[in-house]
């Protein structure tokens, strides 16, 4: 179940030991002449990614990215999500829905992480209910579906923008069904869901082989709309003891690491470089054991690394998840 190289099926680290992004079939569009209009082969099915990569002139008043149901312009092509950074004044990023050559209400975000003359990194996670946008390795903002999936079979791109690359990557876990690899859920108290799924929270599963270097625990999930904070703990069955416990912290936008050995609490740490949670997000978390340390990527990006206090790494069989978090899948390998 764990593999001594440190391969996972979703990342792969670098010569630095950082996570790397999804990996899997994607195609590759690259240097594309603005304004791009093409075809998503295959449409859109939740677990893709659309990763553009560009970078914003410095003359630069507003681009958008939308994706389309096809690519008519009289009438005009209906807009599913529409994805519009505007640079006047203080700037602010627009989304809305095109139907029937009529828009609906705008949502927007103050937020911006687009400066002129600067580089970007935009990623659109598809989901089952609503696209979840991130700029340069950070949560910016979720959209709900206000037309179907079915539907979208085309990326726009217009305005004054430069695009380097536009990628599909169409494996993410989230698009996979729950198979719970390597992971028996133990507590019952709360049965199943009224989905039918096993992941209600406070979670208890035991791992089919106790940890050790080269093994991966993956959680992924979403944090609920008006969270607190939440927990992952990774510990063994025989004692109280926690190796690794991670706790979210939504509200403060603090993420604490910490053990307890012994009947205490040793000395948190905190530090990190961005905080990668917000309410109503989606997000797969893995953790990866090395010999020393625990590193942990949020959505494929490296967050944090955890020098170990608990050494007896084969002991470590429990994984718990609890707080306010909507659970979706806990697997390992």
């Amino acid at each position: 179940m764990c593999s001594s190289s440190g391969h996972t099926e979703l990342k792969n680290l670098n010569r630095e030991g950082k996570m790397m992004s999804l990996d899997g079939p994607q195609k590759t569009i690259s240097n594309p002449i603005i304004p791009y209009v093409g075809t998503i082969l295959g449409g859109l099915v939740p677990g893709q990614l659309i990763v553009i990569h560009g970078a914003v002139p410095d003359d630069a008043d507003r681009f958008q990215v939308d994706l389309q149901c096809g690519s008519s312009i009289k009438p005009r092509a209906d807009v599913a999500f529409h994805f519009n950074p505007r640079f006047r004044r203080s700037g602010c990023i627009v989304c809305n829905t095109l139907e029937k050559e009529k828009w609906g209400w705008e949502e927007i975000t103050y937020e911006m992480p687009f400066q002129k003359g600067k580089s970007f990194e935009i990623i659109i996670m598809i989901l089952k209910d609503k696209f979840q946008v991130t700029v340069n390795k950070k949560h910016l903002l979720l959209y709900n579906h206000r037309i179907s999936l079915e539907r979208i079979d085309t990326l726009g791109i217009y305005g004054k923008v430069q695009i380097k690359s536009i990628d599909f990557v169409s494996n993410s876990l989230q698009g996979s069904q729950p198979s719970s690899l390597g992971v028996t859920k133990i507590n019952t108290e709360n049965g199943e869901m009224p989905d039918g799924s096993q992941f209600g929270v406070p979670y208890v599963g035991k791992l089919d082989t106790a940890l050790r270097p080269g093994c991966t625990v993956a959680v992924k999930g979403e944090v609920n709309k008006n969270p607190r904070m939440f927990a992952i703990n990774l510990k063994p069955s025989d004692s109280e003891d926690i190796a690794l416990h991670l706790n979210p912290r939504v509200k403060n936008k603090i993420f604490v690491r910490n053990s307890y050995l012994n009947d205490s609490w040793g000395e948190e740490e905190k530090e990190v470089a961005n905080f990668p949670f917000s309410p109503g997000m989606y997000f797969e978390l893995i953790i990866f054991c090395d010999a020393h340390q625990f590193k942990v990527a949020v959505n494929g990006v490296h967050t944090l690394e955890y020098k170990h206090r608990f050494k007896q790494l084969e002991k470590i069989n429990v994984v718990e998840v609890t707080g306010d978090v909507k659970l979706l899948d806990v697997r390992s390998w």
